[in-house]
């Protein structure tokens, strides 16, 4: 229970990897906003220590009402998840502006407005983590998704630059950077990539497992328990780095 008292808010805390974290953010003691559009299944998950609110990342007022809304009702935000995010491929030639900003409003815009409107109540406090999840994708690229690593190249450029900004201080800023995780966004990508390769599910999803180093997906509970860590106390020498969830060498 070392976080007993502290209060996280986790975007995207509905599904995958946001509810996983937040979940293990509720056994260390935390009381954990999850966020997320659709709030039905925000309540759906929910259980003691987890409070539901609909917002949208991308838009930037319903994100500075709900952080000080959650700030209201539970005090300073000293824990900030920013783990919302889609992930859409499409080759270069068939990438239009609607879709490029469309990832990078929701990705990288929100992941800012977030993380801004979080250091608002953390820092009248004297102890704090922002932790973005980002992606393998975000370091190396990846084949038919430029928009995407993009958008996941920028949070890592952000969350290096805002440990800067805070260097010295009880504040760390550090991000998560898996390769492909076993959630709900493999399983839509899974129909996606059979279409643009001409190969069948199966195949499309032995593609994804591949691209990870050890050949298997990763659990939504092993990024879960990278962000624990990097809440501990003694994580506090970890700073402005990217923690790499890819099953090896990247």
């Amino acid at each position: 229970m070392m976080l007993q008292g502290k209060h996280a808010i986790v975007t995207g805390g509905g599904t995958g990897i946001g509810l996983a974290i937040a979940r293990a953010l509720v056994t260390e003691g935390a009381e954990v906003t999850i966020t997320g559009r659709r709030l039905d299944v925000l309540k759906e998950v929910a259980t003691k220590g987890m409070h539901p609110m609909a917002m949208d990342v991308a838009d930037e007022q319903q994100v500075i009402d709900g952080m000080a809304k959650a700030v209201a009702d539970r005090g300073p935000i000293q824990i900030c998840v920013a783990n919302a995010g889609i992930a859409e491929g499409r080759k270069l030639h068939k990438t239009d502006a609607e879709m490029w900003r469309r990832i990078m409003s929701i990705n990288l815009d929100g992941c800012f407005f977030t993380i801004r409107e979080a250091l608002k109540s953390m820092t009248e406090t004297d102890w704090g983590r922002v932790i973005a999840v980002s992606s393998i994708a975000g370091l190396r690229g990846a084949p038919g998704a430029g928009a995407y690593s993009a958008s996941k190249h920028g949070v890592i450029g952000m969350i290096r630059s805002f440990s800067e900004d805070f260097m010295g201080g009880p504040y760390t800023f550090n991000s998560i950077c898996p390769g492909y995780v076993d959630t709900p966004i493999v399983t839509r990508n899974t129909d996606s990539i059979a279409e643009r390769a001409g190969v069948s599910k199966d195949e499309a999803r032995e593609m994804m497992i591949k691209m990870n180093r050890h050949k298997r997906l990763i659990t939504p509970e092993e990024v879960a328990a990278s962000a624990i860590w990097l809440c501990n106390p003694l994580s506090e020498s970890t700073n402005g780095t990217e923690v790499r969830i890819g099953g090896g060498q990247v």
